[in-house]
């Protein structure tokens, strides 16, 4: 390469970048400064939700455009036989589409035609399993090369179907939106999140793009018949999302293209929080809860003795009865509390911290949610606390989205995809086309969780309790789902009396917005598919480098690269078996389950791989010795924050570092990754074994 070109490269490589960095962290950090109104859409909030995603979509595309342009074609590609293999395979996918839509319609009309629900879901389920397992025995191999990387024939576009529902997991497809509806613009105080999660799952692919796809073409990658799959979920998952988001755009504003128009709402629910804020009945639920809290506080002060007072009460209260075998519904409630009492002190002390932490954070304004559309808790003009406060939601709210992003650039399952396209350009075009099709689904994740919550604030809290809609009790059987109590004894929903799980919002839009059943059947679906898609990959690639670690050996006859596949195939099984048995745990939410991953593997990976990529003085020995330095940061720093090691270490305080939460830990040890890697590959630079 001459001097000029690559100073050219570098040139396209700092601007792009420096376009990143100001609409993300620039936007991020000045979207207090933000908050005019335009159009009905308040700025901060749209250039969060959509504009820095718009952004990003289009530093990608130009600079796919534009390097490919630089490159030129590949000697001896035979550009008309790719061109017609891809005209073959726009044929078939246009009739999977269209045969996907009659069959979601004629459901519907057999729906309506009093075909019952059970049947309804069961067809429809039934049908989605069978097209995968097909579509996978149909594209079984032994061949090592379509085995690893489908054969190096997927086209940009369809790769980038692909990976886009490989990356959209249950997190992104159902509790993406709740947890936008929990945390509006960004978190609480003691927990960023909101917006983040679009800006860092979407602005991490223009790292991708710009630093690791393009350069990384000896990577393990995706089987044949998963890319295909993938390719038919990723239509499911669209669907499943856009229909009933659409639905609720059009019954509350009268247009179905909701990220067009949802910023509307946005102001009437800014309007509606106000009047909730101010309302007294939702002052009373307030008290209630804090009075709540304060019970199990004095509790706790005495678990034995309150423990024993409980349990002798409800006896009490039972023989006043005069019979405890009584059948009114007051003796069976009280015989029901007898039961589920704590058995021990030591678990009673569990539920009542648990319970005390519940109601405390219950006992604020809005049921302890932030405002929709404020960007940071706190305030920057307010007392010394409430300006720590401000500082330390925005510092979090960065570091979630730097974790995120870089994180994004770490994922080996992801990043595998981009060896499955034929050419270098191809996997630049497909790193564009991949963040196109995430962005559909991560531009309307917020318009959805807006249109819920302006439906929940409008037409379902001052509601009477036995006149509130069918969904309310049907989901309420999963505690964690949905809760309803009437906490101040009025009879009237309040806000406050409503919890709702992140999980809920999106499973239970369309009977929300009065759908047809098929539609809650296609959101299950989508769920199904998003789960399914991204444990393919993932499962695949972990099972891929066990296999390679265990038994490649260089160069490999075709036996033994046939026994290879045989080695990956069972690696993937028992790698599946411990994926689910550690799933059944069910250790946290899932959100931040995932989040916590992109911490890891942006610390783990990216400095080393980013150094071995453009720095030619990186060692192996430097490579090794900074990821297990920045796996080892990020692991120590979300150990020593856990409540429970640091009861059993006898530590006092939180132990953050300049307030970060520990699902950010990835700051930490991705700098000491890159610290670590130059350091020992200057070290070791004398004779060295490149990385």
């Amino acid at each position: 390469m001459t001097l000029p070109t690559a100073t050219h490269r570098w040139r396209l490589h700092a601007g792009l970048l420096t376009l990143w960095f100001l609409v993300s962290f620039g936007a991020a950090f000045y979207a207090r400064d933000l908050q005019m109104v335009v159009a009905s859409w308040p700025v901060d909030f749209w250039i969060a939700a959509q504009g820095s995603v718009l952004v990003f979509i289009g530093i990608v595309a130009v600079f796919a455009w534009v390097a490919n342009r630089r490159d030129g074609s590949v000697p001896g590609f035979d550009t008309v036989g790719y061109s017609a293999y891809k005209s073959k395979l726009h044929r078939r996918f246009g009739w999977y589409v269209l045969c996907l839509v009659l069959f979601l319609l004629g459901l519907a009309v057999a729906e309506q035609f009093g075909l019952p629900k059970v049947w309804v879901a069961g067809i429809f389920l039934f049908s989605t399993l069978v097209m995968y397992a097909a579509m996978g025995v149909y594209g079984r191999t032994a061949d090592a090369s379509e085995y690893y990387v489908a054969g190096r024939r997927i086209p940009a576009m369809y790769n980038g179907m692909a990976t886009a529902a490989d990356w959209m997991s249950a997190a992104s497809f159902i509790s993406m939106a709740g947890g936008l509806y929990l945390q509006g613009f960004s978190g609480s105080g003691g927990q960023a999140g909101g917006l983040a999660y679009v800006m860092g799952w979407t602005g991490g692919f223009c790292l991708v793009a710009l630093l690791v796809a393009p350069y990384l073409r000896r990577f393990l990658g995706g089987m044949r018949a998963v890319t295909w799959t993938q390719v038919t979920q990723y239509v499911v998952i669209i669907l499943a999302f856009l229909i009933p988001v659409s639905w609720l755009s059009y019954k509350q504003v009268g247009n179905p293209l909701a990220p067009l128009v949802y910023g509307q709402q946005l102001q009437k629910i800014a309007a509606m929080e106000h009047q909730l804020i101010d309302s007294p009945a939702e002052h009373e639920v307030i008290e209630e809860y804090a009075r709540r809290a304060r019970n199990f506080e004095k509790k706790l002060l005495d678990v034995e003795g309150s423990l024993q007072n409980d349990r002798q009460e409800l006896r009490r209260q039972l023989r006043a009865l005069g019979d405890m075998k009584a059948d009114d519904e007051h003796a069976i409630a009280l015989r029901h509390e007898l039961a589920i009492m704590p058995k021990d002190a030591k678990t009673a002390r569990e539920q009542w911290s648990r319970a005390a932490a519940d109601n405390l954070a219950m006992a604020k304004p809005l049921g302890g949610m932030p405002a929709h559309s404020t960007p940071f808790s706190g305030d920057p003009d307010g007392t010394p606390e409430q300006k720590a406060e401000f500082e330390n939601s925005r510092l979090n709210f960065l570091a979630l989205m730097f974790c995120l992003m870089v994180g994004t650039a770490g994922l080996p399952h992801l990043l595998t995809r981009y060896y499955t396209t034929p050419t270098v350009a191809e996997a630049r075009t497909s790193v564009a086309w991949s963040l196109f099709f995430i962005a559909l689904l991560y531009l309307l994740a917020p318009a959805l969780a807006v249109l819920v919550k302006y439906e929940v604030m409008a037409h379902l809290v001052g509601q009477p309790f036995d006149s509130l809609p069918s969904w309310v009790a049907q989901w309420a059987r999963d505690p964690s789902l949905l809760t309803v109590s009437d906490v101040n004894g009025d009879h009237i929903l309040q806000f406050a009396e409503l919890r709702m799980g992140p999980d809920l919002i999106m499973l239970a839009t369309p009977e929300i917005g009065g759908l047809p059943y098929v539609v809650s059947v296609l959101v299950a679906a989508g769920g199904l598919a998003a789960a399914l898609s991204t444990a393919d990959g993932l499962l695949l690639t972990i099972g891929n480098a066990m296999a390679h670690d265990v038994y490649f050996e260089g160069d490999s006859d075709k036996a033994q690269a046939m026994r290879r596949v045989m080695w990956s195939k069972f690696a993937l099984l028992v790698v599946a078996l411990i994926a689910a048995y550690v799933a059944a745990q069910r250790p946290a939410g899932i959100l931040y389950l995932v989040s916590t991953s992109f911490s890891l593997a942006g610390a783990a990976f990216v400095p080393a791989m980013t150094l071995g990529i453009f720095w030619k003085s990186c060692t192996r020995m430097g490579a090794v010795s900074g990821m297990l330095t920045g796996l080892g940061v990020t692991l120590y720093y979300m150990a020593i924050n856990m409540p429970s090691v640091r009861g059993a270490l006898g530590l006092m305080g939180d132990g953050l570092w300049w307030g970060i939460q520990p699902v950010s830990a990835g700051v930490f040890g991705v700098l000491a990754g890159f610290a670590v890697t130059v350091l020992v590959s200057l070290l070791t630079h004398e004779g060295r074994n490149p990385a």
